[in-house]
């Protein structure tokens, strides 16, 4: 059955196809914020640190002022969107809605992106702690990779209310992990320790490297709060969906700003400061401890902090095996990916796929890589795909605004259609400035290849074997209520 308005083709699915693609509803509030904090809080243990050796801590400061507004802006539009439109593909369901398939398309691609790297960033700084712990030799990282793999695939294979009670424990234990640094921190505070990167010529203590290095900074500063926006995917594991995604969103946000903010400070003002911490260790929080507590065993220190690394890895499987079973349900993705275990009702078959994927780039630029910009590579990897899909929901937000008031929505941003624009302009400038470092460019022209080469899969195959899943019939319904509307006032002057 064509749709030649979109330009694509769908076939028939018996109810069998979505029978063996069924899910589970467990999900709660509490559930959602821990699943939101959870995916993103590694990102006070690791990675964001780089920034502030690229920028000094003067202008990764402003890279987060700015990034906040834009996930302020983003949380909010998401809030809306997704009790009024209450499915699996999320993101990708918001852009199919409003922009149609290759808008639903473009979005989901990049969201898809944005997951199965985080989840290598994420698994990298994890087996570093891991290194740390058991003093393993570099060769051995692959091994430290596939294990967490295995064993975290695995665990949300077992089941959603499984995944979701784990998440709950482990983002629980890394908030604690988090409060008691800070608190341990604020004796060995000294402000002036933010300052002794040492400024090139011309330039200031709060700004060493120029105003520029703030835009290089940005990609790290997203790093405090990427993956947030993954809880729409939660949407068809959720008991109460139009009540308890806007809770679960913006708790999570106002805690994550609350952490970022607190390790932003502390961890930069101990010990030796923005000049040690922001460039010469890939574990921050874990030499932070060191300092703090005044422990010398980095094996006992190092199992503590690696907690909050696994927090984010479990979380963000979750992510990218339901954005995966999402685009393979409608077709985007090959259709054998969406089929969920027929007693747990997860996509297995998307957890390891998307793992595969991951493991595969991790073992190229170990391979490739400079093992001296290896987690700053991997990072800017992740943020290419983050940025696309948050200009794309920001679009659509805008567009659904305009082009379908009808839409019920339970919840209702309070910064509207501006607050989308702002967070639209800043992801689209972090993205044009993603190319500015010449140290990440492999990774970035990496992902941007993956990105075209996916583009052109569904040009060429998949825009011709779509099926009509949740998400594409509710997107088709509206449009079609939309094109009837819009046809009527030029029926009614033909009459006349």
């Amino acid at each position: 059955m064509a749709d030649d308005r979109e330009h694509v083709t769908y076939r028939e699915a018996d109810t069998d196809y979505f029978d063996r693609r069924g899910l589970n509803r467990y999900a709660g509030v509490f559930s959602l914020w821990a699943l939101g904090v959870g995916a993103v809080i590694s990102g006070d243990f690791s990675g964001w640190n780089l920034g502030v050796g690229i920028a000094g801590f003067g202008g990764f400061l402003l890279a987060v002022a700015v990034i906040t507004v834009m996930y302020i802006g983003l949380c909010f539009s998401i809030a809306e969107m997704s009790p009024a439109l209450p499915h699996t593909g999320g993101a990708y369901s918001f852009a199919r809605t409003a922009l149609g398939p290759w808008g639903g398309y473009v979005t989901g691609l990049a969201e898809n992106m944005e997951y199965v790297i985080t989840t290598a960033v994420v698994c990298y700084f994890a087996a570093a702690y891991l290194q740390n712990i058991f003093s393993t030799p570099d060769a051995v990282q692959p091994l430290w990779w596939l294990g967490l793999y295995v064993v975290f695939v695995g665990m949300n294979v077992l089941g959603v209310e499984a995944s979701f009670r784990f998440v709950v424990v482990i983002t629980l234990i890394a908030l604690a992990i988090l409060a008691l640094f800070f608190v341990s921190a604020i004796p060995y505070f000294e402000w002036e320790n933010l300052w002794n990167i040492e400024p090139d010529p011309g330039q200031t203590r709060f700004l060493p490297k120029g105003v520029g290095a703030v835009g290089a900074a940005l990609p790290f500063a997203i790093w405090l709060y990427l993956a947030i926006e993954q809880l729409p995917l939660a949407s068809e594991e959720s008991v109460n969906v139009s009540r308890d995604m806007p809770r679960g969103m913006l708790w999570g946000l106002s805690t994550l700003v609350v952490t970022g903010v607190l390790v932003t400070f502390l961890n930069m003002g101990i010990g030796g400061g923005a000049a040690y911490f922001g460039s010469e260790t890939e574990e921050p929080l874990l030499d932070g401890l060191k300092i703090t507590l005044g422990v010398t065993s980095a094996k006992l220190l190092g199992v503590v902090a690696v907690a909050g690394l696994i927090a984010s890895f479990h979380a963000i499987i979750y992510a990218y095996g339901r954005n995966i079973y999402s685009l393979s349900r409608a077709g985007y993705f090959p259709t054998w990916l969406s089929v969920t275990h027929r007693e747990r009702k997860t996509p297995y078959v998307a957890l390891i796929s998307g793992a595969v994927v991951g493991y595969a780039v991790l073992i190229v630029l170990f391979v490739a890589g400079d093992s001296g910009a290896f987690g700053g590579v991997i990072l800017n990897m992740a943020v290419f795909g983050a940025v696309i899909a948050y200009a794309m929901q920001m679009a659509a937000y805008l567009v659904l605004k305009t082009r379908y008031p009808d839409i019920r929505r339970p919840y209702v941003s309070p910064v509207g259609a501006p607050g989308a624009w702002v967070a639209l302009i800043i992801a689209l400038t972090t993205l044009v400035l993603l190319f500015l470092n010449p140290a990440f460019h492999p990774g970035v022209l990496g992902v941007a290849i993956w990105f075209i080469a996916g583009l052109a899969y569904f040009a060429f195959y998949a825009r011709h074997r779509m099926i009509a899943s949740p998400e594409e019939a509710f997107a088709r319904a509206h449009s079609a209520r939309a094109l009837s509307a819009a046809q009527r006032p030029e029926e009614t002057s033909h009459e006349q």
